[in-house]
C-alpha cells in the first residue's frame, strides 16, 4: 500500500513540475482592462469585482458543506454518548 502511495505522489509531483505556466487570457477581458485603463472608465473595477464574485461562490459552497458535515457529525456523535 505504501508503495502505491509513494508511486501516485511521485507520479502526481512529476506532472505538476513539468506543466507549462499558461500566459492566455481571454480576449475580450484583456482588450476591455486596456481600453479601460487608457480612458480613464471604471470598467476594470466591474472586471474585478466580477472575479471576485466568481471566486467566491466555490468557497462559499464548500464552507456551507462543511458546517452541514460538522453539524450531523457532532450531532451524531452527542446522541451516542448519551
Amino acid at each position: 500500500m505504501k508503495k502505491i502511495v509513494f508511486i501516485f505522489l511521485f507520479m502526481v509531483t512529476m506532472v505538476i513540475s513539468n506543466m507549462p505556466t499558461a500566459n492566455a487570457q481571454c480576449a475580450m477581458c484583456t482588450v476591455s482592462a486596456e481600453q479601460s485603463v487608457k480612458n480613464g472608465n471604471t470598467q476594470g473595477n466591474g472586471l474585478n469585482s466580477g472575479i471576485l464574485y466568481l471566486l467566491a461562490i466555490p468557497y462559499l459552497l464548500i464552507t456551507g458543506m462543511g458546517i452541514l458535515w460538522y453539524v450531523k457529525f457532532r450531532k451524531k456523535s452527542t446522541e451516542e454518548l448519551v
